[in-house]
C-alpha cells in the first residue's frame, strides 16, 4: 500500500484530477469536519465495498483521524482486489494542521 501527503493530495484536488476520496471515520467525526469525500465507516467498509467498486478505475485515497485506520482501511481495499490505493498520511489532523487550519478536528 502507498501513502500519500496531504499536501499531494491537496495538489490533486486543485489539479481537478479524478481519484476517489474514501473517510472511513465514525460518522459524528466526519460530521464535525471533512474534506468532501465519500464516507463508509471503517466498520461498515467490508459490508459497503460496492459503493466503492464502481470506481475501481480511479486511485482511491483513503483517510481517517489520524492515518492509522486508513492503513487498515487500504489493506482490505487491496486484499479485496484495488490495486491503486493510498492511505492519507497523517489523516484529517494533519489536514487541518497543514492545509486548512478552519476546520475542527475531534
Amino acid at each position: 500500500m502507498e501513502t500519500i501527503t496531504v499536501h499531494d493530495l491537496k495538489k490533486r484536488k486543485e489539479n481537478g484530477a479524478s481519484f476517489f476520496l474514501l473517510d472511513v471515520r465514525e460518522y459524528h467525526e466526519y460530521l464535525v469536519s471533512n474534506i468532501e469525500g465519500h464516507h463508509i465507516p471503517y466498520n461498515d467498509l467490508e459490508s459497503r465495498l460496492g459503493e466503492v467498486d464502481m470506481h475501481k478505475d480511479k486511485d482511491v485515497v483513503v483517510m481517517c483521524r489520524s492515518g492509522n485506520t486508513s492503513k487498515d482501511a487500504a489493506k482490505i481495499l487491496i486484499d479485496s482486489g484495488f490495486e491503486n490505493v493510498f492511505s492519507l498520511e497523517g489523516g484529517m489532523k494533519k489536514w487541518a494542521k497543514e492545509i486548512d487550519p478552519s476546520l475542527p478536528v475531534i
